[in-house]
């Protein structure tokens, strides 16, 4: 026997539960692809949700099986799927109508919501109005109009620009943004005013200022390890956020979600250390309690309407780049967390002078590294990060459904042929491009 053949026969062992053969993993888990032994080793290092987050999380699951069957049976019967709008009282079949039904409801909860600020607000100046000079009215009215302030809709804002975070316009990258255009246009809907990019393996959509100019963010950790086709899926998934309703991502809910939060954090109970704290957790108790209720409520009523445009948005991806690239990117997303390790790996090696060779100039190389990183994952890693997406019911956050069924949905349903091929010369002219932001992330990744 050879030496080569030799290590591969020693590379293959028994499953210790039902006997297949299982090959080693090498640096990767060894699994066993028959009955699943040792698929999930690893224990998850994340803190216990808190009551509201574990309550999101199988909202958002069983939401996500309920409509991934909803939308194979539209597409059974040679439909697109439900329609977009979340307030599409009129579409056809009983579906519709209780999406519409919802979207109208948590949009009258989220007014109330803000009609709580306001009341605050007016109150609050009627007290020190009304009051002044006497007793303690004007100093409850300052509390009231504080707590308005703070409770208050806001605008996102544009990130400020710097090393860590680059901020381009259409003059900065034209090619870029000619690419954003096309793909943009390829899922009905029209391109960003900015493109935010930074070392997060993640990318986003939203929107800033009271003009609501558009904004894309784009995570160099992502976007450095998928392919030219995936990236075409990437935007596509996230144009399709724009082209298609979602009753969470409007102003109105938006801002009342984020008022309810504020309102947790501020009657979250405190350590009882003393028996002031005690009476004050019991007294914030039942506002507590309806700030919990309120909050689960508008998450249930828009979690359908949410999770409908992440499938939709699914498809777009597949519309635009084929669904072998979006079904490729399901599975980039799937490694995110590692390829975050890798990063933070990047940076403590930079700091502590470990690297050899690398050590005058850490940032030199970096993507390609971490490309090359992503890129030696095997297939095998890849079925059993999916078996382990199901166990755990893997999502990117609660408004997501869960990866496993997004993968499934594009990879079982009829395949789609991509829209947009980016050329090789195209990737190179925006490559370029990005060249100095490149850089210019990755040194301040370094040296973090």
């Amino acid at each position: 026997m050879t030496e080569t053949a030799h290590a591969v026969a020693t590379a293959i062992r028994d499953c210790p539960e039902c006997g297949a053969p299982v090959a080693d993993g090498g640096r990767y888990v060894s699994w066993c692809a028959a009955c699943d032994w040792n698929v999930d080793p690893e224990v998850p290092d994340e803190q216990p949700p808190g009551r509201v987050e574990r309550l999101r999380r199988r909202l958002a699951q069983r939401g996500g099986e309920q409509l991934l069957a909803e939308l194979t049976e539209f597409e059974e019967h040679g439909e697109s799927g439900p329609p977009a709008a979340s307030g599409a009282a009129g579409a056809s079949g009983g579906g519709g109508k209780r999406r519409g039904t919802a979207g109208g409801l948590a949009a009258g909860l989220a007014a109330g919501v803000h009609g709580v600020t306001l009341a605050l607000l007016v109150g609050g100046l009627w007290l020190i109005v009304a009051g002044w000079g006497e007793n303690l009215l004007p100093a409850f009215g300052a509390l009231g109009i504080g707590l308005a302030l703070v409770l208050r809709p806001r605008f996102a804002r544009l990130p400020k620009a710097d090393e860590h975070r680059p901020v381009l316009r259409r003059p900065d990258a034209p090619r870029l943004f000619a690419l954003l255009d096309e793909v943009a246009a390829s899922v009905g809907t029209t391109g960003v005013d900015v493109v935010v990019i930074d070392a997060d393996a993640n990318a986003s959509v939203s929107s800033y200022g009271v003009r609501q100019r558009r904004m894309l963010h784009i995570g160099l950790g992502l976007w450095e390890i998928l392919t030219p086709q995936e990236r075409i899926a990437l935007l596509g998934h996230e144009f399709g956020h724009y082209s298609h309703g979602d009753t969470r991502r409007t102003l109105l809910v938006r801002s009342a979600l984020h008022s309810l939060d504020t309102w947790r954090y501020t009657l979250a109970p405190q350590e009882a250390q003393s028996l002031t704290d005690t009476f004050v957790n019991v007294v914030t108790a039942p506002p507590r309690l309806l700030v919990d209720g309120l909050l689960v409520l508008l998450e249930h009523l828009t979690l359908h309407d949410s999770q409908r445009a992440e499938y939709r948005a699914d498809t777009a991806a597949a519309r635009a780049a084929g669904t072998d690239a979006a079904a490729g990117l399901m599975d980039r997303l799937l490694i995110a967390d590692g390829v975050a390790g890798e990063l933070a790996r990047e940076s403590v090696a930079a700091r502590t002078r470990i690297g050899g060779a690398r050590r005058d100039d850490p940032a030199e190389g970096l993507w390609e590294r971490l490309a090359a990183h992503a890129a030696s994952v095997p297939e095998r890693e890849y079925e059993r990060l999916r078996r382990v997406a199901e166990r755990r019911g893997h999502q990117v956050d609660s408004t997501h459904p869960p990866t496993h069924l997004r993968h499934r949905r594009l990879t079982r349903g009829a395949r789609v042929e991509p829209g947009i091929v980016c050329a090789p010369t195209r990737v190179v002219e925006v490559d370029t491009e990005l060249a100095e932001v490149r850089r210019s992330v990755a040194r301040a990744l370094v040296r973090r």
